[in-house]
């Protein structure tokens, strides 16, 4: 899987980074996705999450991860499908992009008293699961996903 990384904050270690690249390639993995599969990660600050959230989400509140799926279809929009049309089917697989605010990152890993790398972890994971179709809208979507994301973050040795 092709993982783009943007550090808008200036302040995301190298080790952070490593983190969030292995720990979505290994689930990636676990999804059994495609080996063309491409996404991004942008690290943000409170500020810049929040004018998304509220451009976007309607919600004018820093929050911890946004994901913006481009395989999830709006009202009316046709899926876009390559299979079978020769030379197409091999191009890659854009599954979106992931925005987490470094500052909530900190703010939620003291709240919850674990690590930094552990919500981060966490947070990339939960944003990376909305890419692919999963969310947690009511009670059987959430204990799916929900039970996928403990099990890759325990899978990966990330534990509370």
């Amino acid at each position: 899987m092709d993982i783009t990384l943007i550090d808008e904050t200036n302040s995301v270690t190298d080790s952070h980074s490593k983190l969030v690249e292995d720990i979505l390639q290994y689930a990636g993995t676990v999804l059994e996705l495609p080996e063309n599969t491409e996404m991004s990660v942008t690290f943000v600050n409170n500020q810049a999450i929040q004018e998304v959230n509220r451009d976007y989400r309607g919600k004018d509140a820093p929050t911890d991860v946004i994901s913006f799926a481009i395989e999830e279809l709006g009202e009316g929009e046709i899926p876009i499908n390559f299979e079978g049309m020769e030379g197409l089917a091999d191009l890659p697989r854009n599954i979106g992009d992931i925005l987490i605010s470094t500052e909530r990152t900190q703010e939620q890993a003291d709240d919850y008293g674990h690590s930094f790398e552990r919500e981060l972890g966490f947070l990339a994971i939960h944003g990376f699961l909305h890419l692919n179709g999963y969310d947690h809208m009511n009670p059987e979507e959430e204990k799916e996903m929900f039970s996928l994301q403990r099990k890759i973050l325990e899978d990966y040795g990330l534990q509370r």
